[in-house]
């Protein structure tokens, strides 16, 4: 049976003082140049018109009505679904009036892909403070997009962040906490559920059949049998054997040191890590520009470029697009091997 024609990706603007606007454009100016997906932004059209000036792209921007008219809108110009709130045109420079449109521009994409209307989110980066300004409650961009599903849905969803370059994934256990708290917060169901979101998106969205799956240590040499801190003993090992129990194919815990070189890359598809930069390290070291930030565990495909909103680059024309081209292509991959998934059950 012949697979229906993809839909086009959903992408939130993000904070429009910040360098989302500005790769967009770039992005859909450079479009046949990266043989990119067709793609629609929820955000104001004369506020990306009006940044496209200021960059110099001879951008042509096109009002749609609804999703399905991206696609034949795209080869000719940037399919816009308008925002009710206005954005300003202000780069580098945040307005708490802004924050309105950015939130609106979250739940719209959102609502587009959860109703079935584009195929996956592609999220532009946000600036948190300047939405906490404005009486947000969420504590990220991520627990924000849970929350729209868990509404939708009347569920509740665990997001797992996934960071790919061209050369490793990781996914960190513990993300946005000190270092101090890491051995408290770091449990055996932590990284059991972790590790079982992992494989099985692995499966429904990267097509692995088999996905091969590389726990790493919390202490120096995995803790060298307890001489160095007893965590790996008494918490992740239990975790990998639990795991192991149940079919899947993971080693460790591994000591982190020794666990990224490309030799030892090769034994493992996806890389568990028990905090934040024993995760994000190694995958920028190896592919900083490339580097795509993905949401696990959520009934949506959600990608992202890795990096901040970095205004000081705004409106300049000197943002590197490297990694929100990488993060639409992912998309729309994803988007593929899930649907040809879901046709083949």
């Amino acid at each position: 049976m012949p697979q229906p024609a993809p839909l086009p990706l959903a992408v939130s603007v993000g904070e429009p003082s910040g360098v989302g606007p500005d790769l967009i454009l770039a992005c859909h100016h450079n479009r046949r140049l990266f043989g990119l997906p067709p793609f629609f932004v929820v955000a104001d059209a004369d506020m990306l018109a009006s940044r496209a000036e200021r960059l110099g792209l001879p951008a042509s921007v096109a009002r749609i009505d609804q999703a399905a008219d991206a696609v034949s809108v795209f080869d000719e110009a940037l399919p816009v679904l308008p925002l009710a709130a206005a954005h300003m045109d202000t780069p580098g420079e945040t307005h708490a009036d802004n924050a309105a449109g950015t939130i609106e521009s979250i739940e719209r994409a959102t609502a587009e892909v959860l109703d079935g209307r584009a195929g996956a989110l592609v999220t532009a980066p946000i600036e948190k403070k300047a939405l906490y300004d404005a009486g947000f409650r969420h504590p990220g961009h991520t627990e924000f997009l849970a929350a729209l599903c868990e509404t939708r849905h009347r569920r509740a969803y665990l997001p797992v962040m996934l960071l790919t370059g061209p050369e490793l994934s990781t996914v960190p256990v513990t993300i946005h906490i000190p270092l101090a708290d890491v051995p408290a917060q770091l449990t055996e169901e932590a990284i059991v559920q972790t590790a079982r979101i992992v494989a099985h998106h692995l499966k429904m969205d990267f097509g692995l059949d088999h996905p091969r799956l590389a726990v790493s240590g919390l202490n120096p040499h995995a803790g060298e049998q307890g001489a160095m801190g007893t965590e790996d003993l008494r918490i992740v090992q239990p975790a990998v054997e639990r795991l192991l129990g149940e079919g899947l194919d993971v080693i460790g815990p591994m000591p982190a040191d020794t666990m990224f070189h490309a030799e030892a890359r090769s034994r493992y598809d996806v890389a568990l890590c028990m905090y934040h930069d024993q995760a994000l390290i190694p995958v920028k070291t190896l592919g900083f520009d490339e580097a795509v930030n993905v949401t696990l565990g959520l009934p949506i495909i959600r990608t992202s470029p890795d990096h901040g909103t970095a205004a000081a680059l705004a409106g300049t024309g000197k943002a590197r697009a490297s990694s929100f081209i990488a993060a639409l292509n992912l998309a729309a991959r994803m988007a593929r091997i899930r649907a040809g998934n879901r046709q083949d059950a």
